[in-house]
């Protein structure tokens, strides 16, 4: 496997050239914008890699694919003295034999693959390792936007690997809206293969009371946990306190800490806690203890700990967040990673998605993204999203039916996602529009 391969794009405007590495040192080569969620930070990925979570045995094989831009006339006046091949974007690449970690399921095109004694393996993908959330997968130098062109050179520099491995397709998942357009808005056909389109819905909680509106005729956020239940059906709402009753009734007790406040002694018993959950179906848990331990020095300022406690006063289960800078567009509460070590009645729900709205609230955060899956997430306030995710067959014998079955997927889920959307717990006056 190559590990610095370069070539010279074929764009339409031939400014662009690219090259293939597994090393990390292009990050000192530019000045990098800031990313959209904190699961795209340097600090993110440089423990995943010093933890093993990818590279090594871990199935995850990096790659990075990296543009240039050849022509100064692209750069803003303000990144004119960057030196012309000095990286331009760059996206993320995994060669990968098996389907853990990326919640965007193509099991199904496996195992027709090898009903007709063909091998789907290795192939290529382009995500967060373990995260399903939904952002941008280009690391952008300042002065610069994502093209169609770089978008074009970039899946170019994919179909090169591809050819070199023998790679069956390549997988580029949750990808957010804009970035997917952009990609829309070259003209087809561009490449030898269709770019095929598959779409999801994840539940996403909003901190806007759409009967209480500024001078500009806008949301505002909640004031506290109770604003936000008066947007929801009285049936609801009680629903949601008997479910909070029960906390107390069984002697717990729930804190919130963030940052630096939060100890050594509390991340092993989250550790703990995260492992029961895998424990229980039999498997073992995707990130290890140096994970956790790498974030919290270089990422403590994006992290809130959700803990529970019994009578004893011991932590009985804990649920990691991620957050964003509360100024920052579209600022968003992640959460990530729970477990319990015993079994309480509705513990799930508070310290996962009750604390969390809280949570949010106080800190004046716009959207929190609980994760993926879960139509229980629907009537405790959670409204329905379309995710995106960009797929290339490789094989031409496959690749009709794989369009026509993303297709079909589609409108699948926008019935769906309209279904869920009907289902929500508000009332009328605070029902959000069905975005699709």
């Amino acid at each position: 496997m190559m590990t610095n391969y370069t070539a010279t794009s074929n764009s339409p405007s031939a400014i662009y050239s690219y090259s293939i590495t597994q090393d990390i040192q292009w990050q000192n080569q530019a000045k990098w914008q800031s990313p959209d969620t904190p699961f795209m930070s340097f600090e993110y990925w440089q423990a995943l890699i010093d933890s093993g979570a990818i590279g090594g045995e871990s199935g995850w094989i990096p790659l990075y694919v990296i543009i240039y831009d050849k022509d100064s006339s692209n750069k803003t006046q303000s990144e004119n003295e960057l030196d012309n091949q000095s990286p331009i974007a760059v996206m993320p690449l995994f060669i990968k034999d098996h389907h853990q970690g990326e919640y965007v399921f193509d099991h199904a095109w496996a195992d027709a693959y090898a009903r007709y004694g063909e091998n789907y393996y290795p192939r290529l993908v382009t995500s967060v390792p373990y995260t399903p959330v939904t952002g941008e997968r280009f690391w952008l130098a300042k002065g610069y936007e994502l093209t169609g062109e770089i978008w074009q050179v970039a899946i170019k520099a994919v179909d090169e690997i591809s050819k070199q491995i023998g790679a069956s397709s390549w997988h580029g998942l949750f990808i957010n809206e804009q970035q997917v357009q952009t990609f829309n808005t070259l003209p087809n056909p561009i490449f030898d293969h269709q770019l095929l389109e598959r779409q999801g819905c994840q539940f996403l909680w909003q901190n806007k009371n759409l009967t209480n509106l500024d001078a500009t005729n806008s949301p505002q956020p909640f004031t506290d946990f109770d604003d936000f239940l008066s947007t929801l059906t009285a049936k609801k709402r009680k629903n949601i306190r008997a479910e909070r009753k029960k906390i107390t009734k069984q002697n717990l007790s729930c804190q919130i800490k963030t940052g630096k406040d939060i100890t050594a002694d509390d991340w092993t018993v989250f550790y703990q806690c995260y492992a029961m959950t895998y424990a229980v179906r039999g498997r073992h848990p995707y990130l290890a203890p140096e994970f956790f331990e790498q974030i919290a020095n270089t990422m403590s300022d994006q992290l809130m700990l959700a803990q529970a406690i019994d009578e004893h006063e011991q932590i009985v289960a804990s649920s990691l967040f991620f957050y964003d800078d509360p100024t920052s567009f579209n600022s968003t509460l992640y959460g990530r990673y729970w477990g319990s070590l015993e079994e309480y009645d509705s513990l799930h729900f508070e310290l996962c998605y009750y604390q969390g709205i809280e949570f949010a609230i106080q800190q004046g955060l716009q959207y929190f993204d609980p994760g993926t899956q879960g139509e229980h997430k629907l009537i405790r306030g959670f409204v329905p999203h379309k995710t995106h995710s960009l797929h290339r067959i490789y094989d031409a014998r496959f690749e009709p039916a794989i369009a026509n079955f993303c297709q079909q997927d589609r409108e699948y889920m926008q019935q769906y996602r309209q279904q869920a959307h009907e289902a929500l717990p508000f009332n009328i006056e605070n029902m959000p529009p069905f975005n699709g």
